[in-house]
């Protein structure tokens, strides 16, 4: 039989991460590519036990629960971003979700018709930009700097579009690893604010600091942690926590505890949640309850120290992202120009000029090594001389190796030019 797929699913299907991660469940295969954290620093012994309770304590885990997702998971959140980050924010304008992808899925179907323009940072998440193209937006790009986003640029493109969304990362943008400066976060608030444009701020890497800029004298994590949060206030924080209506924050667990446990969440005003909730009825009734309470019970053991973990992950990612530095010092790579990202998981690289992402892509799979092709992270042709390499999920002899078999292939396109 022909099946006749929706147009807009051809880009989707065509995608060249399908061929990635069919090829990365090879044995030898090496992927740069995903968004992926440090399995090996899962805190596996810790859930472990936390399954224990949840599941000794009956059958309830098992059970349906609350569509907005497990209360005291939201309570605990509401409790944490006040005491870190000043954000005050009640549980019931929290919505857990399955990650932020469907956060950001759900918002966009909430507020997007067909050929409605959507600003988004270029470049910007993989995931966010196929949302989009899902839903048939107009997707117009906003040129940033290493402060972020360009206010100039910014009013232009409304004045001219009158989008209803933009799409912000300001902490650790992914793929570049900017951190947005304090002042460029108020004076996009401010403008945002002016034209009516609703903010999506992604914080999905918030946490994941790899320079300390203006570090404290507190050498706690948690003080560190709560300077690095009055240094650079998140865009909701700004807004007053949704108050402003002029921002809705959405994040995830997935890079600080385990992707697989699936938990995300979308906080903002309450028309907007209320929005959102009702659409998340129609795509899974709710995400998993028993996956919300065996969270929640890692994230109370008194044995599991919430803030000494993101130390720890920050620290052995500073110690990744150093090894990845080194290796594009090396001849392979002398061609290539990068930013030295504040946090996040990624290094964002322009290729030597004249060399095409997509191709060098085709020619590394069959070596045995992937990357994510700077077109995916980008709206028109400014990502095709990029690449997005992840450092955080290979070990340091994956990484040796897949940066050598990539600065091989580069070099292989560049001795025939």
């Amino acid at each position: 039989m022909q099946y006749s797929f929706a147009s807009r699913t051809a880009a989707m299907l065509a995608s060249p991460v399908r061929h990635i991660r069919e090829n990365a469940r090879r044995h030898s295969f090496i992927s740069l590519a995903e968004e992926l954290p440090a399995q090996e620093l899962f805190p596996v012994k810790l859930l472990e036990e936390a399954a224990h309770d949840v599941f000794g304590s009956g059958p309830d885990a098992l059970q349906y629960g609350e569509p907005e997702g497990y209360f005291p998971l939201r309570a605990w959140l509401a409790g944490e971003w006040e005491q870190r980050k000043g954000i005050r924010v009640p549980p019931g304008q929290i919505l857990l979700t399955t990650g932020s992808q469907q956060a950001i899925d759900l918002i966009v179907r909430l507020m997007v018709d067909e050929r409605d323009p959507v600003l988004v940072e270029n470049p910007t998440s993989p995931g966010c930009l196929q949302v989009l193209s899902m839903q048939g937006a107009q997707v117009v790009p906003v040129e940033s700097d290493e402060e972020g986003v360009i206010p100039d640029k910014l009013e232009a493109l409304m004045i001219r579009y009158r989008p209803k969304l933009f799409f912000a990362t300001p902490t650790f943008t992914n793929p570049t690893g900017f951190l947005w400066s304090a002042a460029r976060r108020q004076e996009i608030l401010d403008l945002c604010r002016h034209h009516q444009v609703l903010i999506v701020e992604d914080d999905s890497y918030g946490e994941l600091h790899l320079k300390q800029k203006d570090a404290a004298s507190d050498k706690s994590p948690h003080g560190q942690s709560r300077k690095f949060a009055e240094a650079y206030p998140s865009l909701f924080a700004l807004d007053h926590a949704g108050q402003g209506g002029q921002v809705l924050y959405i994040g995830s667990f997935n890079k600080t505890v385990a992707p697989g446990l699936r938990t995300g969440w979308a906080a903002g005003p309450a028309p907007l949640i209320e929005g959102m909730y009702a659409l998340k009825q129609l795509a899974d009734m709710q995400s998993s309850t028993m996956n919300q309470r065996l969270l929640f019970q890692l994230l109370t053991r008194s044995r599991f120290q919430w803030h000494e973990h993101l130390a720890m992950l920050n620290k052995e990612y500073s110690t990744r992202l150093q090894l990845i530095l080194e290796l594009l010092k090396r001849p392979f790579w002398k061609d290539v120009t990068y930013h030295i990202p504040s946090g996040g998981m990624y290094v964002w690289v322009r290729l030597p000029d004249g060399l095409d992402s997509a191709l060098l892509l085709k020619a590394a799979l069959p070596k045995g090594v992937a990357f994510m092709p700077g077109a995916l992270c980008a709206v028109g042709s400014e990502g095709a001389s990029h690449i997005r390499l992840n450092f955080s999920h290979p070990g340091r002899e994956q990484l040796l190796m897949g940066m050598n078999l990539i600065g091989e292939t580069i070099s292989e396109f560049t001795a025939r030019s």
